[in-house]
């Protein structure tokens, strides 16, 4: 059974710091990559940030560069996004996703509440 636990959601003040884990099972983890997704209200789902599954390769949406940093255990089966300096605008619920596009496969979480307000 495939399953995505986000972890480490709450509540922050403008200019504080957060950090997600995603932990990951039932699933060959090493063979994907790894990303985070958000949504906030009344908004599309975004992507923030993508690990390689190797840990070699990084993508950052554009709002969050600088602040954001994805990184992997393939050994603990997990993925983390420490967030920095957090703003108003990055309240949203955020998802962890687990891609394998060659064969198609795609696991998502069920998503974890992040709250930037003073």
């Amino acid at each position: 059974q495939v399953q995505l636990v986000e972890s480490g959601g709450g509540l922050v003040q403008p200019g504080g710091s957060l950090g997600l884990s995603c932990a990951a099972s039932g699933f060959t983890f090493s063979s994907y990559s790894m990303k985070w997704y958000r949504q906030a209200p009344g908004k599309e789902r975004e992507l923030v940030a993508g690990i390689g599954s190797v840990g070699d390769n990084t993508y950052y949406a554009d709002s969050v560069k600088g602040r954001f940093t994805i990184s992997r255990d393939n050994a603990k089966n997990a993925v983390s996004l420490q967030m920095n300096s957090l703003k108003a605008e990055d309240t949203a619920v955020y998802y962890c996703n687990a891609e394998r596009r060659i064969i198609g496969r795609y696991y998502w979480g069920q998503g974890t509440q992040v709250t930037v307000s003073s």
